[in-house]
């Protein structure tokens, strides 16, 4: 009986191709959480630098309000200095007026010091913004692209499957028994060309007796070392 050998090569091609497109397929989805993880991490920055202008404000306000409960304190000790009877209570009033005062302005260079970071946080958050916009629109183009690949590759995956259906009836069912244990076996390839009297996937040198048997393509024959279907590689004249 003649071998199909077209049809089981033509039917390996397009396994190959269907093991191809199956495995972008199952990759895209986590090529896209990729690039969506890229842009949550400079979306993460931006978010990162205000909420230290948030903490920077309040720090401010947290500062500006311990300056409001200390000042009524100067006005009631110098309410008191008018009330006091001796040196020795007036100097000790305009200690404790001093000592607030000194306070007050370490309170008020600590807020300068808030204000000048605030400034810098701002060209922070100016900056990172900056960065996040130019990676948001640069990965989602890689996600636009993704996505039309993805569309592109599964109608191809589509016709790639019609098209094994309607070759499969064309090729004796036990051709393609052993076609698909060979195939499960040997990751996918099932059929080597026998080139220069030498098996192509495992280098076996193939007897004389058994390359005229190849070449009269009438019956399957096994690779000896590595089980594949063998085929004559017909040279192109």
């Amino acid at each position: 009986m003649d071998i199909d050998f077209e049809n089981l090569i033509h039917l390996q091609h397009l396994d190959a191709e269907i093991r191809n497109t199956s495995l972008f397929l199952k990759n895209v989805p986590i090529q896209i959480e990729e690039i969506n993880k890229k842009i949550r991490a400079s979306s993460q920055i931006v978010t990162q630098a205000k909420e230290k202008l948030t903490q920077n404000q309040k720090k401010r306000r947290d500062l500006e309000a311990e300056i409001q409960d200390i000042k009524p304190q100067i006005s009631k000790y110098k309410l008191q200095l008018n009330e006091v009877k001796t040196n020795r209570e007036y100097s000790s009033l305009l200690k404790e007026i001093e000592e607030v005062q000194q306070k007050i302005d370490a309170l008020e260079e600590e807020i300068i010091s808030e204000m000048l970071s605030a400034d810098d946080i701002d060209e922070e958050i100016k900056k990172a913004t900056q960065k996040a916009s130019k990676t948001k629109e640069k990965f989602s183009k890689e996600s636009d692209v993704l996505h039309k690949e993805k569309k592109e590759i599964e109608e191809k995956r589509k016709k790639l499957l019609q098209e094994k259906d309607d070759l499969l009836p064309k090729i004796p069912s036990d051709q393609i028994n052993l076609y698909s244990k060979i195939s499960n076996n040997k990751n996918g390839i099932a059929l080597s060309p026998v080139k220069d009297e030498f098996c192509s996937m495992c280098y076996m040198r193939i007897r004389p007796q058994m390359l005229n048997e190849l070449k009269a393509e009438n019956k399957i024959i096994l690779c000896e070392n590595c089980g594949r279907i063998l085929y004559w590689l017909k040279k192109s004249v």
